[in-house]
């Protein structure tokens, strides 16, 4: 199956989608350190069969899709630019210059892909975005239904909207759902919440949900504070003096009448990088790339670090502060040091093959953009489940639909 990335950024949700199967056709990207990355690693094919993907360094605003043909490809993907939305951006929303899900729809619409993926920050999701994120859905769900050149986008969303509420509609529709995820949920080392897109092109038929969790924070109690499974697995003596978690009312209930917890422990920092060497600032530890020691790791207000035993707080971009300053590791003894970028990168699931283009600071930006790959590649894996399932069983768009007028 053939897929587009859009807003590649280090690879994150493109490596999640090329483990779920899918051939990249493209993959597009204004960074030059990201291109940089995506580059290196796609020439020294650090996953096994990436060598021949190919990369677009460009503004997505410049870009045809006309190049990837019309109607080959299965699914597009991206993660949007989330600073516009982000909790710790300025909040310009759709009046920031950098809101690409105009083009992440103009995407959707030339190529007509049988499903796409788009992600995004829990900050979409704020009520000050509220109207804004409805008409994203709505403009997916009808994307030949484009604005008008003197339109603004509120007027868009009511015509949109007069469609919707008609229930008849001739031209290409997806039918789209959305729903917020938390990595750590499904083995991410890393609490970071993120919002799904996701769409099928509705004359495939397909029914399709979100992947269930697989991982939970009562399994993980369980380990410490019951079993003590996760110290021995370590080789770590149970802290006598750890702090107590309580489980859900609902999971005690279950324990209390015999039933296992049915997912696994949420994945910790000390869980990812526990076969890896103390890292030192001169050089990275041998066998382990972008593997070195950032100095001058220290608390303030806001950037308190991650404690070891549990997984990652969000890894941040630093849009609102120094790449890095939050991603650090919190020890018992209340010490704190930066995550190197092998170990950020652990975090966000990358193999250790993947290598980093670029300063330590862009690094970081990079990783604190990125999709855990973890993440991307369950939620791809479902979607190329559902689209292997139907293959050869639905029709393509017919012409009429493909030249459907805008309403």
């Amino acid at each position: 199956m053939n897929s587009i990335e859009l807003f590649t950024g280090a690879g994150g949700l493109a490596l999640g989608t090329h483990q779920a199967g899918f051939r990249h056709r493209g993959l597009v990207e204004w960074d030059e350190d990201a291109c940089d990355t995506l580059r290196n690693n796609a020439s020294a094919n650090s996953v096994p069969g990436i060598q021949h993907w190919r990369i677009h360094h460009t503004d997505i605003r410049l870009l045809s899709f006309d190049m990837f043909g019309n109607g080959d490809v299965d699914l597009v993907a991206g993660g949007a630019p989330c600073q516009p939305f982000s909790l710790g951006g300025k909040h310009r929303a759709q009046d920031d210059a950098r809101n690409m899900f105009p083009e992440f729809v103009r995407a959707v619409r030339e190529l007509q892909p049988r499903a796409f993926i788009l992600e995004n920050v829990k900050g979409l999701l704020r009520a000050s975005f509220q109207n804004y994120f409805e008409y994203i859905k709505l403009h997916l769900t009808y994307p030949t239904i484009t604005k008008k050149r003197t339109e603004e986008w509120p007027e868009h969303r009511t015509r949109l909207e007069d469609v919707h509420t008609r229930g008849r509609f001739q031209g290409v529709k997806y039918n789209v759902v959305t729903q917020l995820l938390n990595s750590a949920n499904y083995g991410v080392p890393q609490q970071r919440e993120r919002v799904f897109i996701v769409g099928f092109r509705a004359d495939t038929g397909l029914e399709w949900h979100f992947p269930e969790p697989t991982h939970s924070e009562d399994a993980l109690i369980w380990d410490k504070q019951v079993t003590g499974e996760y110290w021995k697995r370590h080789g770590v003596r149970q802290p006598a003096s750890s702090k107590a978690f309580a489980l859900s009312g609902v999971r005690m209930r279950d324990l209390e009448n015999g039933q296992p917890i049915p997912t696994k422990p949420w994945v910790t920092i000390r869980d990812a990088i526990a076969d890896m060497p103390e890292p030192r600032v001169d050089r990275d530890a041998k066998g382990f790339a972008n593997h070195k020691l950032m100095p001058g790791a220290k608390v303030y207000p806001g950037h308190t670090g991650s404690p070891l035993d549990m997984p990652s707080k969000t890894l941040k971009a630093g849009v609102h502060g120094v790449p890095g300053g939050e991603n650090m590791i919190s020890f018992d003894d209340g010490s704190v040091r930066y995550l190197t970028v092998r170990e950020a990168a652990r975090v966000q699931t990358f193999p250790d093959s993947w290598r980093f283009e670029g300063a330590w600071s862009e690094v970081m930006r990079q990783l604190g953009n990125a999709v855990p790959v973890g993440l991307a590649a369950v939620v791809a894996r479902s979607v190329a489940s559902k689209l292997k399932s139907s293959d050869g069983k639905e029709p393509s768009p017919t012409d009429e639909q493909r030249s459907a007028p805008a309403q």
